[in-house]
């Protein structure tokens, strides 16, 4: 399926922001975003996005077209992408973490966001995506649902405060406190 379909099915004129959901080794960065920036020029793309970049990819990529926004992956449990997120603050991107509420041991109820979870009266998902509040804003986090149900419980993350005390309980061992 091409743009055309999508905007024909989508029932519009322009998608306001069209990500390039990894790059592709095979092919030059400055091709990729280009092949973007001229649907951009055609008025088909309001603004291009990047998944799974490096800085140097970002930059990479910035020398050919604006970039608004990068989603990688990034929650309490994955943070490799930190460098991004402080680069795309300081240059007026967004950064969209993708799966920002990390499960597994870490986020379980005998864990330390649980224990954070269980003094603020919230769920152990609730206090993660609090977490993410408390960095920049221009991290802006998507976090899926598949029912109403959870839905409501992530809208009601956006209620928690996290105390400074809390908001770096949940780090991983081997890793850094670090608060925005």
């Amino acid at each position: 399926m091409n743009l055309v379909d999508s905007l024909r099915r989508l029932r519009t004129d322009r998608i306001d922001l069209l990500h390039l959901h990894r790059l592709d080794p095979a092919y030059p960065i400055a091709d990729q975003v280009g092949a973007l920036a001229q649907l951009q020029q055609e008025g088909k793309v309001r603004h291009i996005g990047l998944s799974e970049v490096t800085v140097e990819q970002l930059e990479e990529a910035r020398r050919t077209a604006p970039i608004a926004a990068v989603q990688n992956l990034y929650n309490l449990a994955a943070r490799d992408h930190e460098d991004v997120v402080d680069h795309t603050a300081a240059h007026g991107i967004a950064f969209l973490p993708f799966f920002p509420v990390a499960m597994g041991g870490h986020a379980g109820l005998d864990s330390p966001v649980g224990a954070v979870a269980a003094e603020l009266g919230v769920t152990p998902a609730q206090a993660a995506l609090a977490w993410l509040p408390q960095h920049p804003p221009s991290l802006v986090p998507i976090p899926g649902t598949g029912s109403a149900a959870h839905l409501a419980e992530n809208i009601g993350a956006l209620g928690v405060a996290l105390s400074a005390d809390q908001f770096n309980a949940p780090m991983q061992p081997g890793r850094h406190n670090r608060t925005f």
